[in-house]
C-alpha cells in the first residue's frame, strides 16, 4: 500500500482529520439511510480524484462500515497500485465477460472480482483491462446488476470515476449512484469548467453531494495553531514564557510565593485621581477636582512593609479611613 493512503498510514495527521470531517458530513446527509453509492469525479486529470476516493473509502472502513471501492476509470485506473492488489480481473472484465489474460472465459461469480486490501472492512474492484468502449460497458445492464449485488454485501460503495470534462463515463454513472462528489484543485480548476460539470450532472438527472477543494496551500505554522484544541494555548504559553524570561523573573512562580491572603491581592495606587474616584460616593463629585488633598499619613498607610501585598484586615482599615476622610470633606462642603 502506498503512503498516499494517509488515513491508514498516519491516522492522527491533520489531513486524516479532514477526511473524517468529510465522512461525517456525508453521514449527516444520509439521515434516512438512502445514500449507499457515491461517485467521486473531477473536472480534469490531476486534481486528486483517486486520492480523495481512496482515503474516503478507508475512512468509512475505519468507522466499521463494509466498503467496496470500485475503480470505474477503465481508461487509466490506478486504485490497484494504491492498495497494492492485482490489476485484473476487474470491472471491465466483469462487465464484458472477457479476460484477455486468462485462458478461459471470465467467470460470472462476483466474488472473483472483489479483492481484499490491507485495510479491514475495505474491498476493491480494480479497473481491469482497458476496453475499447468503456462508456458502452457502463450503460449495459450488468453495471446496474453489479451495484444491486454489492448493496446486499456491503454498507457503502465508493466509485472512482473518470474526469467529467474529458469523457462521459462519470456522467453515465451519476444516474446510477445516489450522489456525486466533485473534486477540484485550488488555483488549478477553472470556475467555468466546474459550473459546466455541475450543469451537465444536473441535466442528466444526477445529484451532487458537494465539492471538495484539494491542494489548498496551508503552512505548517497554521496547522500547528489550528489542529487540535491544545495547540493555540501552547503557543500562548510559549509567548508568555518568553516575555517573563525577558523581564528577568517568572510571573507564575512569583505569584505562588505571595502570602495566602485569599483572593484580595490588589495593588493600591498612590496619589492617583482614579483611586479616589472609584471609592467615592456617587454624590461627591467635587472631590474629583482635589485628588491630592488626601492626608499624607493616610497615603503612607497604603504601603505595607515596603511591599505591594495587603491583607484583608489592612484593606478594610484603609477603606474605613478613606470613608472617614470623605465624610469630613462632605461636611466641609456643606
Amino acid at each position: 500500500m502506498r503512503r498516499e493512503v494517509i488515513v491508514h498510514q498516519d491516522p492522527k495527521s491533520p489531513i486524516s482529520e479532514v477526511f473524517r470531517t468529510l465522512r461525517t458530513n456525508i453521514q449527516f446527509m444520509n439521515t434516512k439511510g438512502k445514500l449507499r453509492t457515491i461517485l467521486v469525479t473531477s473536472t480534469l486529470p490531476g486534481e486528486g480524484k483517486s486520492w480523495v476516493s481512496s482515503n474516503l473509502a478507508v475512512t468509512f472502513a475505519q468507522a466499521g462500515k463494509k466498503v467496496v471501492l470500485i475503480d470505474a476509470d477503465m481508461r487509466k485506473g490506478r486504485q490497484y497500485s494504491i492498495f497494492g492488489v492485482s490489476p485484473r480481473p476487474g470491472l471491465s472484465n466483469y462487465l464484458s465477460g472477457v479476460d484477455v489474460n486468462a485462458d478461459e472465459e471470465s467467470s460470472e461469480d462476483l466474488a472473483n472480482y472483489i479483492q481484499e486490501t490491507d485495510v479491514e472492512n475495505l474491498y476493491l474492484i480494480s479497473a481491469g483491462n482497458i476496453p475499447p468502449n468503456p462508456s458502452e460497458l457502463l450503460i449495459a445492464p450488468q453495471m446496474v446488476d453489479l451495484l444491486e449485488q454489492l448493496k446486499e454485501l456491503c454498507d457503502i460503495i465508493i466509485i472512482d470515476g473518470t474526469p467529467s470534462q474529458l469523457v462521459t463515463d462519470s456522467l453515465i454513472l451519476t444516474r446510477l449512484v445516489d450522489s456525486t462528489l466533485i473534486v477540484t484543485a485550488s488555483k488549478q480548476t477553472k470556475k467555468e469548467d466546474l459550473k459546466r460539470i455541475i450543469n451537465n450532472i444536473q441535466n442528466v438527472g444526477g445529484k451532487i453531494a458537494g465539492v471538495v477543494v484539494n491542494k489548498m496551500p496551508v503552512s505548517a505554522k497554521k496547522y500547528e495553531q489550528s489542529y487540535y484544541y491544545g495547540s493555540t494555548s501552547t503557543s500562548k504559553m510559549r509567548t508568555q514564557t518568553k516575555k517573563s524570561n525577558k523581564n528577568g523573573y517568572n510571573r507564575a512562580s512569583s505569584m505562588m510565593n505571595t502570602k495566602n491572603t485569599s483572593n484580595v491581592n490588589r495593588k493600591p495606587a498612590i496619589n492617583r485621581p482614579n483611586t479616589v474616584k472609584t471609592m467615592q460616593r456617587p454624590n461627591l463629585t467635587k472631590t474629583e477636582n482635589k485628588p491630592n488633598e488626601m492626608p499624607r499619613a493616610l497615603q503612607n498607610d497604603l504601603k505595607v512593609d515596603g511591599r505591594d501585598e495587603i491583607s484583608i484586615e489592612k484593606t478594610n482599615d484603609i477603606l474605613k479611613q478613606i470613608n472617614q476622610y470623605l465624610d469630613e470633606e462632605k461636611k466641609k462642603l456643606k
